[in-house]
């Protein structure tokens, strides 16, 4: 197993890493809308949270030899439900693959925030 660690998405703020490389997998840990260069959150609607989320992810994948077109299967946490559409609109532009997906409400994220979102995805090995 390998690390993954970029200073392009949020550090982790906890005993956890921004994500793992194990064989042809790449696993990204749970990115929230934080904006990297600040430690800011980006926005205040879900559209700008979830932008935020997704190019965090994707920076995450990169990080470790991969691609939003290369994705299996993502888990998205919205605090909200009724923003699923609004999010929705967002995501599809990113995971173009249409990888399997679960997405769930949640009571709470970190930092308050609309959404979350995690990924793993398929790499070519070294």
């Amino acid at each position: 197993m390998k690390k993954i660690s970029t200073t392009k998405a949020p550090a982790a703020i906890g005993p956890y890493s921004q994500g793992m490389i194990l064989g042809n997998l790449v696993f990204s840990s749970g990115q929230i809308p934080v904006i990297p260069e600040t430690g800011e959150i980006a926005g205040d609607t879900i559209a700008e949270q979830a932008e935020q989320s997704c190019k965090n992810v994707g920076e995450v994948l990169a990080a470790g030899g991969s691609s939003y077109e290369k994705v299996v299967k993502t888990t998205c946490f919205l605090a909200d439900m009724a923003d699923f559409p609004a999010f929705n609109s967002v995501y599809e532009k990113y995971f173009v693959s249409l990888p399997a997906r679960s997405c769930v409400a949640v009571k709470t994220l970190p930092k308050g925030v609309l959404c979350e979102v995690e990924a793993i995805a398929y790499r070519e090995e070294e």
